[in-house]
């Protein structure tokens, strides 16, 4: 009786563990914001690149993802406004363009998206 309780136990948390996993998104958005974040470690030998953060929208929350100091990036390659592909697992994406440019970063901030306030009406100005 104990063995079959305890393999109960473990098929369940077997079958639960998936939900507990990270959640792999995808899908195509605009590229909010791309700024420099800085520069890697000065005195060590690796990270001497350029840091940026690159900010876009899905599903309501707001992504900022920074790219590995490791790796150089052509910050021409993603301009801002533009249309780009994002593949998000856990705290991985990568992002790429139409021009087949890619980059990987990992997520640093994830923000609820507020409602747009251009839903509502602007507020009435008295008239004198």
């Amino acid at each position: 009786m104990r063995k079959l309780t305890s393999i109960v136990v473990l098929l369940t948390a077997a079958m639960a563990l998936p939900a507990f996993a990270g959640t792999k998104l995808a899908g195509d958005t605009t590229l909010k914001d791309l700024q420099p974040a800085g520069v890697g470690e000065k005195h060590a030998k690796k990270g001497k690149h350029q840091v940026f953060d690159l900010t876009f929208d899905d599903r309501g929350k707001e992504y900022v993802c920074r790219t590995d100091p490791d790796k150089s990036v052509d910050a021409v390659d993603f301009v801002v406004g533009s249309s780009v592909h994002y593949e998000l697992d856990g705290k991985k994406v990568k992002i790429s363009t139409p021009d087949k440019k890619k980059l990987e970063c990992k997520v640093v901030r994830v923000a609820v998206v507020p409602s747009s306030a251009m839903s509502s009406p602007p507020a009435s100005t008295p008239q004198q």
